[in-house]
């Protein structure tokens, strides 16, 4: 993975198993990896860093299909939902944006007290989560959004549930597969399962 001296021509290595594992460079990123993720089908990779532009690959020849131009920070999180229509970002600039996959074009975009730190569609991809951090004497929250349509509106909506979070940083998340459930990690080690009906927490244990 790329850090803050990795000379920008290179960047990180995928490596595909046909008959033989084969590394390929991609070129794309000015400053380090944040996040990278692969779609469903596995035939895109899409990737973050601490500039501006999420990209996204063909996964089999590491050709650049396309940027998402419109963050003015670094972008810390990103995800693709399990149909490769909607792709979701979060950044340092303190705004969490939605985007058509196809035409790479922001269709929706909420501003943040704080940057965001982390983002998900569930599994059906009628809602996503994003959390903030705790900065600028605001607390570290969660949101759950309403994703089943996506317009200019969206920066404007409640969210479905908003839940402040005590202690540590939120640095991973994770739904369940029934959208019921999420799980956060946290940058002290703690990982808390949350329940989305309540908006209360289930279970919590820490790294000892």
């Amino acid at each position: 993975m790329a850090n803050e001296t990795t000379p920008p021509s290179i960047i990180y290595w995928v490596v595909l198993e046909l008959y033989y594992s084969k590394p390929i460079l991609l070129h794309g990123h000015e400053r380090a990896i944040t996040q990278i993720k692969y779609n469903r089908e596995g035939d895109l990779l899409f990737s973050a860093s601490k500039d501006n532009k999420p990209n996204v690959w063909y996964s089999l020849n590491g050709e650049r299909l396309g940027t998402f131009n419109g963050h003015q920070g670094a972008v810390w999180c990103i995800d693709v939902d399990w149909t490769t229509t909607k792709f979701i970002s979060g950044a340092g600039d303190n705004t969490c944006k939605l985007w058509d996959c196809e035409t790479g074009k922001e269709i929706g975009n909420i501003t943040t007290a704080s940057s965001v730190r982390t983002c998900m569609f569930s599994y059906s991809a009628n809602m996503a989560v994003y959390t903030t951090d705790k900065a600028m004497k605001q607390p570290c929250e969660m949101f759950i959004i309403d994703t089943r349509t996506i317009d200019d509106s969206i920066g404007h909506q409640d969210p479905i549930l908003r839940i402040p979070i005590k202690g540590a940083r939120v640095s991973s998340i994770l739904w369940d597969n029934l959208d019921e459930m999420v799980v956060t990690g946290h940058e002290n080690g703690e990982i808390t399962q949350w329940d989305l009906k309540t908006g209360k927490q289930i279970n919590s244990v820490k790294r000892t």
